[in-house]
């Protein structure tokens, strides 16, 4: 049976019908040529039962195309070597929480740029092996890659954190990861917070250093705290990152471990335990201790002095 050359991704060779599978009916002339001519492509468009998506590129029926086609033909569309990128490329590795309207594509720095509606095309000097998949279809970024990547382009502080701390939340990608595929990178806007959000994704609690939560607190004339406090229980202890024990105060700071669901349910169990205790308890994420410590150096006055 006659094969063609492996789609975008795949290194295996196809059949026809493999071919269709394997990129969701989505095909280029080039690629059908081992088993229709360019007339008869075009036979089957202007019959109405293929629809043309762009210059070379067709889907092989004739409904609306789905989400997953309109991928497939974007990336088809764009010149050799490029590769779904940022959200659009986490998506199809299964990140979840984020709505992806456009489809972000990395073309080949110096390729011409595609122009086709719902298509974002970035330039990029770093389209290797070392940040794209060579195998996965359809072809796009490693999951580092579209991390920083989606974080870098978004003017929102909060959805930058909320990419990168969500990478690695659903395993998509390790916190050593991303520091590699930093390293590749030249400059790029949101690195600061970025670097940050890697922190807290590895850390924690551990990664907002004492000085940070300190500085806020003389800032607004707060005696110093007790600094991890234990808290006993019949089955363990754990601790409270501060605490003001004349006022039966206390303040915790949140990283990433309150995302996770079974560690958020722990969470509020120990939080509930604190309150029994007769403590009052004020939280505040590592990201509002760093970048708006106006409000919570405001809530901690408030809190010290009610």
């Amino acid at each position: 049976m006659v094969t063609h050359p492996a789609p975008v991704g795949d290194a295996a060779p196809l059949t026809f019908e493999e071919l269709l599978a394997a990129q969701d009916g989505v095909v280029t002339v080039h690629q059908v040529r081992p088993w229709l001519t360019g007339p008869e492509v075009r036979g089957e468009v202007d019959a109405g039962r293929w629809r043309r998506f762009c210059r070379g590129v067709v889907i092989t029926h004739n409904a609306p195309p789905t989400r997953s086609q309109l991928r497939w033909a974007h990336l088809l569309g764009c010149p050799r070597g490029s590769a779904l990128a940022g959200l659009t490329a986490l998506a199809v590795d299964g990140l979840t929480g984020f709505e992806v309207a456009p489809t972000f594509v990395a073309i080949p720095a110096g390729a011409r740029r595609p122009e086709r509606q719902g298509l974002v095309p970035r330039w990029s000097t770093q389209l290797t092996s070392a940040d794209v998949h060579p195998l996965r279809a359809p072809r796009r970024t490693r999951p580092a890659r579209s991390v920083l990547d989606a974080a870098s382009s978004s003017s929102v502080d909060r959805r930058c954190r909320a990419v990168v701390l969500a990478g690695v939340q659903q395993r998509l990608v390790r916190p050593a990861d991303l520091r590699d595929a930093l390293t590749r990178r030249g400059p790029c806007a949101q690195r600061g917070l970025i670097v940050e959000s890697i922190d807290d994704a590895e850390g924690g609690i551990d990664s907002v250093p004492e000085r940070d939560f300190d500085e806020v607190r003389r800032r607004y004339g707060l005696p110093a705290p007790d600094r991890q406090v234990v808290v006993r229980r019949t089955d363990g202890r754990y601790y409270l990152d501060a605490e003001w024990r004349r006022k039966r105060l206390a303040a915790e700071v949140h990283g990433i471990q309150h995302m996770e669901l079974l560690s958020w349910d722990a969470d509020l169990d120990r939080m509930g335990e604190v309150v029994a205790q007769g403590r009052r308890v004020i939280q505040f994420t590592s990201y509002a201790v760093r970048h708006q410590a106006h409000r919570v150096g405001m809530l901690l006055r408030r809190a010290y002095e009610a």
